[in-house]
């Protein structure tokens, strides 16, 4: 290992390179302790990207692509009709084929802390099942062995953490034995950073030996896919098609065969999952033809004239919302993040709040934005992807995400969801589930997606009657 002050003249001379040396101006007031962690935020910097971006993101904003045409998509129905049955049952097919023959790996993007939450600690670990308070991570696992029982393949799993929480979640893996997984099925890498900027273009630090740095957005799972290693793993193991999902969604269905399946027959590159908006505001993303390419609209950036226009019908004209979940090729993602690589996804850039420190090192609190933050994001990549396509999905089966601490997207409602769909799934199999007077079940409800993955497995494994009391838990694992 090169020594501190072999360590020091290196990055002396590529931070110079890049006009950047400033980050070392307070070297001779730190201890050695904290010049180690200063070296080591620089190490995580790309400065030759950042001197190109700091040019066309950061001194001056990039120009806003108006577009000059925004229509809606069109996008596979949840359930097929009568013209699609057959289809879909081929889609079934070819997904579950797909499975067993090792093909599909899971991937969830899980660089996120619990502070929103009230939780210190990766947002995987937040226990949020309603009868045993399972975790996040824990209910991924169980999905995967609930896969390989259904299927007889259990797909690799592949977890992207964050400089912030990837020891953390190493260790609460470890200390629940991976959840019935095996160490080595597991494959963590950590995201990206990037340094935030002040407006001049200079590295902010947030401490004398700290740069300001955070993850470089979802977006940048693609090309941590790549420089971790993990794309050559996939292909050395058979591995071609990637399930998408952020780690804050417990209804996610982490492999869907029909899903996999209608990915694989459309030849896309990349396939996404929408559900129907539930008013025409709601803060999601929205699927829409853009200059006649499939992509999303942020919803803060949907004209207000079209988030609430209607087909003749009366139903909302761009209604599909997006959840994050997405089925991507390994070889897209290979073409994406290749050296060299013509087509790469856009920078976003966002005026935020940042702690810094002044010329003499003095603490810094702002009270309006003081410096510019660049993301990427993962959607950008469907308009640079073959065929992509859009699938439908039942918000109330596979979407309620936790991300406040109490209202909506929070653990209480996410809970409701479990219970109700749990409620659903032993209704449709012939249990009668005690209700109060709201309607709501009379008691909390928990089906491990270890022991069914959706309402058709749990037919095919309940035996026996199932007996439920108001008042008492019932679970199924």
């Amino acid at each position: 290992m090169p020594s501190l002050s072999e360590r020091y003249r290196a990055a002396r001379e590529e931070l110079a390179r890049f006009g950047q040396e400033h980050v070392l101006a307070f070297w001779d007031r730190l201890a050695d302790s904290q010049r180690a962690q200063l070296l080591d935020d620089i190490g995580q910097i790309d400065l030759a990207r950042c001197a190109a971006l700091v040019e066309t993101h950061v001194r001056r904003k990039p120009a806003v692509h108006v577009p000059a045409s925004i229509e809606p998509p069109d996008v596979f129905p949840a359930d097929p009709d009568a013209d699609r049955l057959s289809l879909y049952q081929e889609a079934r097919r070819a997904g579950v084929a797909a499975i067993r023959a090792g093909r599909v790996a899971a991937f969830t993007v899980a660089g996120g802390q619990g502070t929103r939450l009230g939780f210190a600690g990766p947002k995987g670990a937040f226990a949020i099942s309603p009868v045993r308070n399972a975790t996040l991570f824990q209910l991924f696992a169980e999905s995967l062995r609930g896969v390989e029982r259904r299927y007889g393949c259990r797909p690799r799993w592949y977890i992207m953490t964050s400089l912030t929480n990837h020891d953390q979640t190493l260790q609460f893996f470890a200390e629940n034995g991976f959840f019935g997984l095996s160490a080595d099925e597991v494959f963590f890498f950590r995201q990206g950073q990037m340094p935030a900027f002040l407006p001049d273009g200079r590295i902010a630090l947030t401490e004398m030996h700290r740069v300001a740095l955070s993850p470089d957005g979802h977006g940048g799972s693609l090309r941590a896919l790549a420089s971790s290693g993990a794309l050559e793993d996939m292909r050395r193991r058979g591995i071609d098609v990637i399930s998408y999902f952020q780690v804050d969604n417990p209804l996610v269905r982490v492999i869907d065969p029909l899903f996999i399946g209608l990915h694989l027959l459309n030849g896309s590159e990349m396939s996404s999952k929408a559900v129907h908006k539930a008013y025409d505001t709601e803060r999601v993303g929205v699927f829409c033809l853009i200059d006649g390419r499939l992509g999303v609209i942020e919803y803060s950036d949907l004209p207000n004239e079209l988030a609430k226009a209607r087909n003749p019908d009366g139903s909302r004209r761009f209604d599909a919302g997006s959840i994050a979940i997405h089925i991507i090729d390994r070889a897209f993602v290979e073409r994406l993040t290749a050296p060299g690589a013509t087509v790469q996804l856009p920078w976003h850039r966002a005026e935020k709040k940042v702690n810094t420190v002044d010329e003499q090192g003095r603490a810094v609190v702002p009270e309006i934005p003081n410096a510019v933050k660049l993301e990427m994001f993962v959607f950008d990549a469907i308009p640079l992807a073959r065929n992509p396509l859009v699938l439908y999905t039942h918000r109330q089966e596979e979407f309620s995400p936790v991300k406040n601490a109490d209202g909506v997207d929070s653990p209480a409602t996410a809970k409701r969801d479990m219970i109700r769909r749990a409620a659903r799934w032993l209704e449709s199999c012939g249990a009668t589930v005690p209700r109060g007077a709201d309607g709501e079940p009379a008691m909390p409800l928990e089906i491990s997606p270890a022991y069914a993955l959706d309402v058709e497995d749990l037919h095919e494994r309940l035996h026996e009657p199932v007996h439920l009391t108001p008042g008492r838990p019932f679970l199924l694992a």
